[in-house]
């Protein structure tokens, strides 16, 4: 450790450098998720200084790329956009799993995780915050509807309404009874496959009342009645909810659609211990807790519902069972080439008559 001297007359004074200095965790996340309260009760419980680097994955991606994984200790990618760049740039450092408590987290989530950000026998992430996309029904007006093959059933006629983006496909896909995640290593299966779901949704576009682009859209469609089918993220289907207890976020029974964000360590991240004190301090669900009651996130924390506010703990217990979120249909990432095969498909889709 360095020295400093101060002479002052016949007397000399030493001290550390380091005992003036304060350790610290580098953090590049997402808005919402290095809440104020969690970074303050972080830094007196463990006497480490949080800097925080608010981004998205485009810009963590590419200021660890251009570092070489450097310049943070903490970073926080979707899982879908994990593995594809590991391999490509070896910008993160695999998981040692021993140092997180996995207690404190859902089985199904952490497994999923270590699944879809695997390297060459080694995981690269540790599951935090989730969304899904599901169905907003209007349970007045179509009791009975909860799948995604509700989307082209006859009883619902003009009644529906999805973005035709890509979750519509791989919605369609499970109710189809096919998994199209499994397909993800055989390109021309896959393309069989999407081209069945082409199909289908072809077949059916008589029915649907239309395409909706926004969430402002979304909104409008389902409050308005024009539809009471229709597709859309659990954030949208509660504030429904609040507006017109008729209508509601559903679970699909072949599984919700779900993304995950989550924690990765950067390949040259100097404060590793820090890191995963961190990852297991939010995940305590207190912590965790705090997030979901600001941002209306789940998390994958367990036993937060105790200390989540009424209103938000009333819309998960409706519509996530321990079995639904279990149920989940985590995206994994897509193969290179595969987008352009869901693209045309969507394409011809929308020019249909």
């Amino acid at each position: 450790m360095s020295l400093k001297m101060l002479m002052l007359g016949a007397v000399v004074f030493t001290f550390s450098s380091g005992a003036m200095s304060q350790e610290t965790l580098k953090i590049i996340t997402w808005k919402g998720y290095a809440l104020k309260p969690i970074v303050t009760a972080f830094e007196k419980e463990t006497g480490i200084k949080v800097k925080v680097t608010y981004s998205n994955n485009e810009e963590m991606i590419a200021k660890l790329r251009a570092t070489r994984g450097a310049g943070f200790d903490l970073a926080q990618p979707s899982q879908d956009r994990i593995a594809f760049v590991q391999k490509k740039y070896k910008i993160y450092q695999a998981i040692d799993f021993t140092k997180v408590d996995t207690n404190l987290l859902i089985d199904s989530m952490v497994a999923a995780v270590k699944k879809n950000t695997e390297v060459n026998g080694k995981s690269y992430g540790v599951p935090h915050v989730y969304g899904t996309t599901g169905l907003i029904i209007n349970k007045k007006e179509a009791p009975e509807a909860n799948d995604w093959s509700d989307l082209w059933n006859p009883k619902y006629a003009g009644k529906i309404s999805y973005r035709l983006k890509r979750p519509i496909l791989i919605g369609a896909a499970f109710s189809m009874g096919e998994d199209p995640f499994a397909l993800y290593g055989d390109k021309k299966a896959y393309k069989a496959l999407i081209d069945r779901v082409e199909e289908k949704l072809i077949a059916s576009k008589g029915l649907v009342k239309n395409y909706w682009t926004s969430g402002d859209t979304q909104v409008e469609i389902i409050k308005s009645g024009d539809a009471n089918v229709g597709t859309g993220w659990d954030a949208k289907g509660w504030a429904m909810h609040k507006i017109n207890a008729d209508i509601d976020l559903v679970e699909p029974k072949r599984g919700a659609l779900g993304w995950i964000d989550t924690f990765a360590i950067p390949a040259k991240a100097k404060n590793v211990s820090a890191a995963y004190k961190w990852i297991n301090f939010i995940s305590r669900p207190e912590n965790a807790a705090l997030i979901t009651n600001s941002e209306k996130y789940g998390t994958a924390s367990k036993d937060t519902s105790k200390y989540l506010e009424a209103s938000i703990k009333a819309d998960f217990e409706r519509s996530f069972s321990p079995a639904d979120i279990d149920n989940i249909k985590w995206h994994p990432p897509v193969p290179q080439g595969f987008d352009k095969i869901e693209s045309k498909a969507l394409d011809r889709i929308k020019a249909a008559n």
